[in-house]
């Protein structure tokens, strides 16, 4: 895969579901995910603590996109020897760099949100006028 992205080829990320820059990017960009990332930026949280701050998470579904990130090393994981047992989550230094490249698009999604919002706006009415 070339790094040169001025000639970017739109086929450079193979469309093949066991394409490894595909796996990661389906990984990575599930919004459950993008919201563990976010909120463990520079602080390390407890399940409970993680579950309380994403609305709309099942218990089951925020196990699940913790054990992928850890997998691939994007979180780490804890367990401290108490009863009950405390477990916390971090992000590895691996984490840290993703969560800089989030927050630009995050960045980006702010700057132009109204004008994202005036193009829907003009997609649907244009939809509903041609129906």
């Amino acid at each position: 895969m070339s790094t040169d992205y001025g000639d970017a080829d739109p086929f450079q990320w193979d469309t093949r579901e066991d394409c490894q820059v595909r796996q990661i990017l389906d990984r990575i960009a599930d919004k459950w995910s993008l919201l563990v990332i976010a909120l463990l930026d520079n602080r390390r949280l407890r399940f409970t603590e993680l579950r309380r701050e994403i609305d709309g998470v099942s218990q089951r579904m925020l196990t699940v996109t913790l054990r992928s990130l850890e997998r691939d090393g994007l979180v780490k994981r804890t367990v401290h020897p108490v009863v009950p047992p405390r477990v916390e989550y971090e992000l590895t230094p691996l984490g840290a760099t993703l969560h800089a490249t989030i927050q630009s698009l995050v960045t980006w999604t702010e700057a132009h949100q109204e004008e994202i919002a005036a193009a829907r706006e003009t997609y649907d009415h244009r939809e509903a006028e041609a129906v």
